[in-house]
């Protein structure tokens, strides 16, 4: 094998690789030896076959077979050699024309990943933000979930059903004097000014009492899914059992009972837990952004075009995404495209924060152990069907690439806690809002660094660095990932209805109020 280098410039490197001929033959005639006992041929006695026979029989397979093998071994050969560390996949071209016979002439052109000085990581200084969990708190998340409670009481007999209220109806509907299939129900619950129901059956109920009776006259809407009652006029003959009204949701030991816990003391013991939880997490990801700034301010040196390319790519297709979704979304697009080289700007100080935080865990042992790579994966594999579990399982074993993409982020979170530990940190109490007030602020400063100024949109640049690639690194020398098996939602089941109730997509109900209000995580 020869090698000649034909660029070296910065990271880029490119070579011309040739594999003589004659390598080539003896690795046929190596195979056609190796084979030929196994082949059977009309006249010969197995494993008689003379090998020239054999030759003509599978040489081009054979051949094509070789001549791949010669290339993936000529190409770690290239990158032992001449110590070669690829930023990402090498790409080879064998030369046009080639045909058995002659050398075959490889084109490989590859970055390869900057010598990183290891960074000094004595003296780090961190300040930590922490954001005390108040009773207050606590009781205002009791009644947030209370508040979600709906439940409703018997109405007095002579109370007259208004928005709100919830009704409890008997009803049976017909069409030309005919019942139809569905519209029929007994005690069905139904809560006026909801549009759980087809247009106009609502609010013709309006100012009814317990036990009055009722019919009405609707309209089925055009676009019905049933084709004997689309635009059809159709009576329902209605009686009202009960009018309720809302009730108010005590938050004591009862309501806490009936959501399956012992007391109000156990229900706030485990919100507190969760505050505290979500508190938590905003601080280490303050920390973080403080940590990475510091890294990001004391190191400068090239990285790899080809690794900011897609770390680009993937910033502008989240922008992309994020843009065709907003009210203006021609006015969106226009806005990312003005500050798309500030985009590029802080993908590549992802990228060389990546490489950073790779060179940080390799120099001090960082790893992730078997057992821990082991529950990664099979946490990733609950994502999918189980009938397409097992194919994700198989697929993560067999591609490196797609296996060293999923330990990334689990890497990076270990080298940043390995700092943590390092790092001299001093505490100081603040409020939540200060909390978030200081992670936007750092983002802020962390884009402005990155890139000319700060771009007006910053969705797509609030996660880690590089697409968590702290061992990129090591990812890049692996083959191009395949593509996982496709995940599919399970087919969810029909649930029968009465065809009073709208079978077009229903109005949505208010967003309920989480337990412990919870802001969009910032990485």
């Amino acid at each position: 094998m020869q090698i000649k280098e034909t660029t070296n410039d910065g990271l880029k490197r490119a070579y011309q690789v040739t594999v003589p001929a004659s390598d080539i033959e003896a690795r046929i005639d190596a195979e056609v030896k190796k084979i030929a006992p196994q082949v059977k041929m009309p006249g010969f006695r197995p494993g008689k076959v003379p090998a020239n026979l054999v030759k003509k029989m599978h040489g081009d397979q054979l051949h094509a077979q070789v001549v791949n093998d010669a290339i993936r071994e000529s190409i770690d050969s290239l990158m032992q050699e001449k110590k070669l560390r690829p930023a990402m996949q090498p790409k080879i071209e064998l030369e046009e024309g080639y045909e058995q016979g002659k050398d075959a002439k490889l084109d490989v052109s590859l970055e390869v990943l900057p010598d990183v000085a290891t960074p000094d990581i004595e003296g780090l200084k961190l300040e930590r933000l922490m954001v005390p969990v108040s009773d207050a708190q606590v009781d205002e998340a009791v009644q947030n979930i209370a508040d979600q409670q709906k439940s409703y009481k018997d109405a007095p007999k002579t109370k007259k059903a208004a928005d709100g209220d919830q009704l409890i109806i008997d009803f049976v509907g017909s069409v030309d004097g005919v019942e139809f299939e569905g519209g029929k129900a007994e005690g069905a619950p139904l809560v006026i000014g909801s549009g759980q129901f087809i247009p106009g059956f609502e609010e013709q109920l309006t100012g009814v009492k317990t036990g009055e009776e009722k019919t009405i006259t609707v309209t089925f809407p055009e676009d019905y899914p049933a084709e004997n009652l689309k635009g059809k006029d159709a009576q329902f003959a209605i009686t009202v059992q009960q009018v309720k009204v809302e009730a108010e949701t005590k938050a004591d030991d009862d309501f806490a009972t009936s959501l399956g816990l012992e007391s109000l003391d156990k229900l706030k013991e485990l919100l507190r837990g969760q505050l505290e939880q979500e508190t938590n997490g905003l601080t280490r990801t303050q920390m973080k952004r403080q940590l990475l700034d510091k890294l990001a301010a004391g190191h400068d040196f090239p990285v790899p075009e080809g690794m900011v390319d897609a770390e680009f790519d993937q910033i502008w297709a989240q922008l992309q995404q994020e843009a065709a979704k907003d009210e203006n979304p021609e006015g969106a697009l226009k806005e990312i495209e003005a500050e798309k080289d500030d985009y590029r700007d802080i993908a590549e100080r992802r990228v060389r924060l990546g490489l950073l935080l790779s060179e940080i865990g390799q120099k001090n042992g960082v790893e992730v152990t078997q057992q821990e790579m082991a529950m990664l994966t099979q946490q990733a594999a609950q994502q999918y069907r189980a009938e397409d579990r097992e194919r994700f399982l198989q697929f993560i074993q067999s591609e490196p690439m797609a296996a060293a993409q999923l330990r990334a982020p689990l890497y990076e979170d270990k080298v940043v806690d390995f700092l943590f530990e390092k790092a001299d940190v001093t505490d100081r109490e603040v409020t939540r809002e200060e909390l978030e007030a200081a992670i936007e602020a750092e983002e802020v400063a962390a884009e402005t660094k990155g890139a000319k100024k700060a771009p007006a949109k910053k969705a797509a640049a609030k996660k880690a660095p590089a697409k968590k690639a702290a061992d990129k690194a090591e990812a890049a020398e692996k083959p191009a990932a395949k593509k996982a098996p496709a995940k599919k939602a399970p087919a969810k089941k029909a649930e029968a209805k009465p065809a009073a109730e709208k079978a077009a997509p229903a109005k949505k109900a208010p967003a309920k109020k989480a337990a412990a209000k919870k802001p969009a995580a910032k990485k």
